[in-house]
C-alpha cells in the first residue's frame, strides 16, 4: 500500500471532530481540486504492508482511525484486508473520499465521509454515490462562495433518499459570517464546521 504519511492528531472535521485519531494518509489522487491542501500526497509515498500499518495503529494506543488521502479508494483492493483486521479488533474507522469511486462494499467496515466537490474546486463528484451512504456516514461540502452554496442546496434538494448527516466547511481563509447567517436563516439541517486542526495549528 502506498502511504503518504501516518500521524496522530485530533480529527479536524466530520462527525468525529475533536477526537484523538490515528491518521493513515494514502498517496495518489484522481482529482486536482483548486484549494487542495494536501498536494504533497499526490505522488509522494512509501510502500507499507498491511502488517506494518496495523503495528503502527496498535502502537498508537488509539481505537479510532481515519483513512484519507489523496484519494484512498484508489487503493481499495489493498484496503480491504486492513479494514477486515481493524473491524475484528473493534477499531472504529472513517474513510474520507472525494466521491468518484464506489464504496458500498466498505460500509460494513467503516464510516464514509463523502466530500462532494463544489464548483470552486473545479472538480466534480459522482452524485449517484450519495444513495450508498448510510446513517452513520457523512457528506461534506466545502464552500468557497455563494455559487458553491447554491450548488449544495440543489444537490441536497435532489437527494431525497439521503441518509447521511451533512457537514458544511468553508474553504480555509474565506469569509464565514455570510455562510453562518445563511444556514441559520434557511434553517438547514446541516452541521457547520471550521477545520479544527487548522484553527488550533496542529497537524
Amino acid at each position: 500500500m502506498k502511504v503518504s504519511e501516518t500521524f496522530v492528531s485530533l480529527q479536524g472535521e466530520g462527525l468525529n471532530q475533536g477526537k484523538p485519531c490515528f491518521f493513515l494518509r494514502l498517496a495518489g489522487c484522481n482529482l486536482r481540486c483548486a484549494w487542495c491542501d494536501t498536494e504533497y500526497s499526490f505522488e509522494k509515498g512509501e510502500e507499507k504492508s498491511v502488517d506494518e500499518i496495523v503495528k503502527e495503529i496498535s502502537e498508537s494506543g488509539l481505537s479510532y482511525v481515519c483513512i484519507t488521502g489523496g484519494e484512498p479508494l484508489l487503493q481499495k483492493k489493498e484496503l480491504l484486508p486492513l479494514l477486515e483486521i481493524l473491524s475484528a479488533a473493534k477499531i472504529s474507522v472513517d474513510i474520507e473520499t472525494n466521491g468518484t469511486i464506489p464504496f458500498s462494499e466498505l460500509n460494513r467496515f467503516a464510516s464514509i465521509c463523502m466530500d462532494v466537490k463544489c464548483p470552486s474546486s473545479c472538480e466534480v463528484s459522482d452524485l449517484s454515490l450519495l444513495s450508498s451512504l448510510q446513517k452513520s456516514d457523512c457528506v461534506k461540502f466545502v464552500i468557497g462562495d455563494e455559487a458553491d452554496y447554491m450548488y449544495m442546496v440543489e444537490v441536497l434538494a435532489s437527494a431525497e433518499d439521503l441518509k447521511a448527516q451533512v457537514c458544511i466547511t468553508p474553504v480555509y481563509g474565506t469569509e464565514t459570517k455570510w455562510l453562518v447567517e445563511t444556514i441559520i436563516s434557511e434553517k438547514l439541517p446541516v452541521r457547520f464546521q471550521l477545520q479544527l486542526h487548522k484553527e488550533l495549528d496542529v497537524k
